[in-house]
């Protein structure tokens, strides 16, 4: 096989958690990159839906009145969650 190199930039995080997975299932994260393109290349495209995710109705729901009350000057505000906190308790 005539390998070449590439490099990738990710986020350190997803790369440790990319690493742990493809471990526990045997292989490296370039046997897994591996993998990725031979599928995609076998049905043109990418080998997963590509999609927008639309919030459920509890959170759409919950945004609406977040831009509600981001609306109303006589809604309550806080400067810091701290302050949030102590007003609920009190």
């Amino acid at each position: 096989m005539d390998a070449v190199n590439i490099t990738l930039r990710l986020d350190r995080s997803l790369k440790e958690d990319a690493e742990t997975l493809f471990a526990d299932l045997g292989m490296s994260i370039s046997t897994a990159f591996n993998i990725f393109l031979r599928k995609a290349l076998r049905i043109q495209g990418l080998p997963f839906a590509v999609t927008r995710e639309l919030p459920n109705s509890r959170t759409l729901q919950a945004m609406q009145e977040a831009e509600r009350l981001a609306l109303d000057d006589s809604a309550k505000t806080y400067s810091s969650a701290k302050e949030l906190i102590q007003d609920a308790l009190a």
